[in-house]
């Protein structure tokens, strides 16, 4: 069965750029978002070592916030 729904322009536009190629279909477009907020993904190892990484980086001041770092790149 297929039916009928309304969307607001933009939520039209966001479906638009989430297209994988220009013949994908709307209803194809949601079905991927729908299966990928469905699915559960683990972390990687990898991922996890990163994430501890950048936390320790955090507790010790190695980070900038962006505003440091426009100043100190000269950026308004």
């Amino acid at each position: 069965m297929v039916t009928t729904i309304q969307l607001e322009e933009k939520v039209k536009s966001k479906l638009e750029e989430m297209k994988m190629h220009s013949r994908e279909t709307y209803n194809k477009v949601i079905e991927r978002l729908i299966k990928s907020s469905m699915e559960e993904e683990e972390l990687s190892p990898q991922t996890i070592k990163n994430i501890e990484l950048a936390l320790e980086d955090v507790k010790k001041g190695r980070v900038h916030s962006t505003k440091e770092m426009k100043k100190k790149l000269g950026i308004k």
